[in-house]
């Protein structure tokens, strides 16, 4: 397959460039989008993560696909977290077309984990809205307890202290952290944050005990109307980072709205599944060879086709 990867910057804060990967078939034509957003918990991860054999896989199907850095916390809080997703929207909706060749009509947002939270909030706080949304193992709510109390399975993981948790963060603002040493310490924080319940209030700056109220507006759950985009969602049901329940919560909420949706429960399977779907194995990530995630994402180019003719 022939394509291209070119990086823009659709934003500077400060001395932080933002930027994004566009990822496109050589020739002319305006195609649909996919805004790809990536997952670690919004600490850590960057644009680079899609996975190179599901770009192609999206290119083949004929879309061309962005994936974006944001700023990450704890040094950026969420809200400002999320205007980078409105702005990286509002950039490839605006100017898309002329520098990439997008039909900006037809725009969908496909994230993994916190990205797929971001996913989820984007069918809410961007305009206009997306004509789908395809999560997965994301998350519509960041205030219960899973994420607000010490989580059993992480606190099975040797104890973080405080000085090594707060050591590889807090410096200068940063949007995408690669992986090597910088990711290994910001992965040590991410530990720390579960094991102690603290990652609401370290990537908010408010803690939801006190404060419930502040996170009533980043809580996709909660905010569901009848224009909420069609969305999918995609969970494995031994998912220990995050759990299958709130996907079945979001489906819930989509329900009662009477919003198209549809919930993939990727049975016996765990967090990352498109990547390692079954963990116990040895070697390398099966990721699309595996059959059942080969069949998810066919009926996630099923699920994008049929919205994007709407």
């Amino acid at each position: 397959m022939t394509y291209t990867r070119q990086t823009y910057t659709y934003k500077t804060v400060q001395d932080c460039q933002i930027q994004a990967d566009v990822y496109r078939l050589s020739d002319v034509g305006k195609r649909p989008a996919i805004l790809w957003i990536h997952g670690g918990a919004l600490i850590i991860g960057d644009r680079r993560m899609l996975r190179t054999e599901q770009a192609e896989l999206y290119l083949t199907a004929g879309y061309t696909v962005v994936s974006i850095d944001y700023r990450l916390a704890p040094e950026t809080k969420l809200p400002a977290i999320l205007e980078d997703l409105q702005d990286a929207y509002s950039w490839m909706h605006g100017q898309g077309s002329a520098l990439f060749g997008i039909d900006p009509d037809r725009v969908a947002v496909i994230g993994h984990s916190a990205g797929g939270y971001l996913t989820l909030m984007a069918g809410l706080c961007v305009h206009p809205r997306p004509k789908a949304l395809v999560s997965f193992y994301g998350y519509g709510d960041i205030a219960g307890d899973w994420y607000s109390r010490p989580d059993p399975h992480y606190s099975k993981e040797p104890t973080v202290l405080p000085r090594v948790a707060y050591r590889g963060v807090g410096g200068s603002v940063i949007a995408g952290s690669s992986f090597g040493e910088v990711s290994d310490q910001r992965w040590l924080f991410y530990l720390f944050c579960r094991q102690q319940g603290l990652w609401p209030k370290e990537v908010t700056g408010h803690d939801p005990h006190t404060e419930p109220q502040a996170f009533e507006d980043y809580c996709p759950v909660r905010q569901i109307t009848k224009d909420y985009p069609p969305t999918l969602l995609l969970h494995g049901d031994q998912d220990t980072d995050v759990p299958f329940g709130l996907s079945k919560h979001m489906a819930a909420a989509l329900k009662q709205q009477q919003v198209p949706h549809r919930l993939i429960t990727m049975e016996g399977l765990g967090h990352g599944f498109d990547a390692v779907p079954d963990r116990s194995l040895q070697g390398e990530p099966m990721g699309l060879k595996h059959p059942r995630v080969g069949e998810a994402f066919d009926a996630v180019l099923a699920f994008l086709r049929e919205q994007m003719d709407r």
